[in-house]
């Protein structure tokens, strides 16, 4: 009786988001996670105690500064890239070299020399990059994309894109490294590219050209005393005047935000819970962005990071009708709603609090609109990580789920760093100005 090969795996980054990673390859035959890469000791203990609770051996955990040793010396197969954003390329490109699999959260990296760098590694060593899109598998986004695809609104002439994130998933990406643009590219990058690929991936088109403008007009300094909401503390454990503000984060609340922040804070200094409107702040919080695609449909995007509510509103225009979604993850939110590690944003491992409904609707010329069922969850990416994760790790590509590769990852990062380029020109940004080593499209 044959057996199953098992393949090493290595986890760079072991942050909250890497645990749904690490708790997947240690339930799954024919994986193991080897090795662990972080800077901080505090944070791979915690996720070897995930695999030990699994009933997996712990894995051995390396400092950065020797990755390209581990990936040797651990005969590593498979990596698995969760670090802070600008650091992807610095994992992805020696793991690419040496053959491993390559598996990378999004987005892809932050810019485009570290872009070009991944493309050119790729073309180099003959090896693939997966981008972690776990909005592909999504089934409402499934469905919607096989309506299009079957032609329900005949030529897609133009896709309205509406996205809010609340005063509390909204708000997290400004307590922590994702208000350095430098760190995440932003909210066009770090966030917004789940929804540039989807529509890219909906349409089966790529962008060309980017128009925009974004500020900073909710959080940070300035925005928090215009509006009367900053409150004099720089991180909110151990302050005063953190006590009863709703936008405070209280990491000692939560066993999970604890063991990998709070206690590890004396490993790097990294604080997880800033004021959201304290400074410095160096990304936008509203952003309208005008994208042509090759084929000449238009998309008009716009994300909100303040909204009272959280969910999306998408409407696809075309010759023969129009096809709108719309998605409530949360219908509104309390001043005194905890965030937690397995509830605090949406796409957490349980639904968000007060989470509202999914409605697809098919309106076709001529005829009366028809309600389109759906599947809904609001847990985990609407559902999309589990089978996301099949995807990688067991039935990949899997009919009708394509997984991203790099030049997907690649087209879904230039229009977040192309809306950028516009908020600092003024002027519109063309794709292959950015990135002119892409390449041409292949299928």
């Amino acid at each position: 009786m044959s057996r199953t090969p098992l393949l090493r795996a290595a986890v760079v980054g072991t942050g909250h988001r890497a645990q749904a990673f690490t708790r997947d390859l240690a339930a799954r035959p024919g994986h193991r996670v080897a090795a662990l890469c972080d800077p901080s000791p505090t944070r791979m203990a915690f996720h070897n105690r995930l695999l030990t609770a699994a009933g997996e051996p712990p894995a051995t955990e390396w400092d950065p500064e020797r990755f390209t040793d581990l990936l040797t010396e651990e005969g590593i197969d498979e990596v698995v890239v969760t670090t802070v954003d600008r650091e992807h390329d610095r994992y992805i490109v020696p793991a690419l070299q040496a053959g491993c699999r390559v598996v990378t959260e999004k987005p892809m990296t932050v810019d485009a020399q570290r872009c070009a760098r991944i493309l050119d590694t790729v073309r180099e060593t003959g090896n693939s990059l997966t981008v972690a899109f776990n909005y592909r598998f999504n089934p409402v986004h499934e469905k919607v994309r096989a309506l299009l695809a079957d032609g329900a609104v005949g030529e897609v002439l133009s896709v309205h894109f509406e996205w809010l994130l609340d005063t509390r998933h909204g708000a997290d990406y400004f307590r922590r490294w994702h208000r350095e643009k430098r760190s995440s590219g932003g909210l066009m990058v770090h966030k917004a590219s789940h929804h540039f690929d989807l529509v890219n991936w909906w349409l089966d088109d790529e962008p060309e050209e980017v128009f925009g403008y974004g500020r900073l007009a909710f959080y940070g300094p300035e925005a928090g005393a215009r509006h009367g909401l900053r409150r004099p503390y720089e991180r909110a454990h151990g302050a005063d005047a953190a006590a009863g503000d709703p936008f405070a984060l209280d990491l000692a609340a939560d066993d999970t935000l604890r063991a990998l922040y709070l206690d590890a804070e004396g490993d790097d200094g990294y604080h997880r819970d800033r004021n959201v409107f304290g400074g410095p702040v160096t990304i936008e919080d509203d952003m309208a962005v005008l994208v042509r695609y090759a084929r000449g449909a238009t998309m008009t995007y716009h994300l909100t990071a303040y909204s009272p509510w959280e969910g999306y509103r998408v409407m696809v225009n075309g010759s023969a009708g129009r096809l709108e979604l719309e998605v409530e993850e949360s219908r509104w939110q309390s001043s005194r709603t905890r965030i937690t590690s397995t509830g605090g944003a949406p796409h957490g491992d349980t639904a968000a609090e007060h989470a509202g409904g999914v409605r697809l609707t098919l309106r076709p010329l001529w005829r009366p609109p028809a309600e389109i069922p759906v599947t809904v969850a609001h847990e985990a990416h609407g559902g999309g990580d589990t089978r996301m994760l099949d995807a990688l790790f067991g039935t990949a590509g899997a009919a009708g789920r394509p997984l991203a590769g790099e030049r997907d990852g690649a087209l879904a990062l230039a229009v977040g760093l192309a809306a950028n380029r516009c908020f600092e020109t003024g002027a519109p940004a063309r794709i292959r100005d950015l990135l002119p080593g892409l390449g041409e499209r292949t299928g």
